[in-house]
C-alpha cells in the first residue's frame, strides 16, 4: 500500500503503478492572453485546432495539435480562478501534465486506495467533452497531474 508520503517523490513512477495510462493527452500552458500568445506557436508552424470555454475550470482553452498530442493554452476567465491565481503568482508557463485513462472512476478508486486524493470534485467536466480529475503537485513529485477520460 502506498501512502501520500510514499507518492511524494521526484518523479511519477509510483503514480504509474496506481493508474493505467493510455497516453499523454496534453501539456497545459497557462497564458495571460490566448490572442497574444498564440502567434508565437503559429510562428513555429503549429496550427490552432479549436478554442473552448471550460466553465468548470474557469478557463478558455486553445488546442494546438502536435503529432498525436496537444498543447493546451489556458487563459483564465478571472483572477480568482485556479489558472488566474497561477498566472498572478508565477506568470505564464507550464501549468499541468494531462494523462489519458480508459476509466476515470476506476483510476480514482485505485489512486484513493493508494493514498492519492484528487483536488476538489472528481471527476468533473473538462474540455472536449471529457471527464477530468487533478492531483496536487505536493503529492506527485512537483507536477500538477490531470487524468482525462475521453467520452
Amino acid at each position: 500500500m502506498f501512502t501520500k508520503e510514499a507518492v511524494n517523490i521526484d518523479n511519477l513512477e509510483i503514480v504509474s503503478l496506481c493508474l493505467r495510462f493510455v497516453k499523454i493527452r496534453h501539456i497545459g500552458i497557462a497564458v495571460d492572453s490566448i490572442e497574444e500568445r498564440l502567434p508565437m506557436w503559429e510562428s513555429l508552424g503549429l496550427k490552432l485546432d479549436h478554442t473552448e470555454e471550460v466553465e468548470s475550470e474557469g478557463v478558455t482553452t486553445a488546442h494546438i495539435k502536435v503529432g498525436g498530442y496537444e498543447i493546451e493554452l489556458l487563459e483564465p476567465m478571472g483572477k480568482d480562478t485556479p489558472v488566474g491565481k497561477f498566472v498572478d503568482k508565477k506568470g505564464p508557463g507550464i501549468h499541468h501534465l494531462a494523462l489519458e485513462v480508459d476509466d476515470i472512476e476506476e483510476s480514482l478508486a485505485k489512486a484513493k486506495k493508494n493514498g492519492l486524493e484528487p483536488i476538489g470534485e472528481a471527476p468533473r467536466p473538462g474540455a472536449d467533452n471529457t471527464l477530468v480529475a487533478f492531483f496536487h503537485p505536493k503529492d506527485t513529485g512537483g507536477v500538477l497531474l490531470e487524468i482525462v477520460q475521453c467520452n
